[in-house]
């Protein structure tokens, strides 16, 4: 047990040894490091800053876009469920939907600043 164990550790070991030899690229190289715009050298930056703001929005609206998806089923479980325990599930779900939305709230990553 002991000696495969090794084994393994020493092929896997070798095998990222040897991927990061062979693949070593150079950072330097002025042409691939460059920004292709139909063959002309580009009129302003490529590289434009990026609002981390506006990634974060982002990612909170998917985030509860994909929850306002999942209420999509409680439709369909009215039809096979007792009211008590139907309303007791949606209640607990959108409780927590708006936990989180205080909370992103709260934090303040909801407010957008400029």
């Amino acid at each position: 047990m002991m000696v495969t164990t090794f084994v393994i550790f020493l092929i896997s070991s070798i095998v990222m040894l040897l991927a990061s030899i062979l693949s070593k690229k150079t950072f330097m190289d002025r042409e691939k490091s460059s920004p292709f715009e139909c063959g002309f050298d580009p009129k302003s930056s490529a590289r434009m800053p990026f609002s981390l703001q506006f990634f974060l929005i982002a990612v909170i609206f998917l985030i509860f876009d994909v929850e306002i998806t999942l209420l999509i089923p409680f439709i369909l479980i009215l039809k096979i469920s007792s009211i008590k325990i139907y309303f007791m599930t949606l209640t607990f779900f959108i409780l927590v939907l708006l936990l989180g939305l205080y909370h992103e709230w709260n934090q303040g990553a909801l407010n957008w600043t400029i």
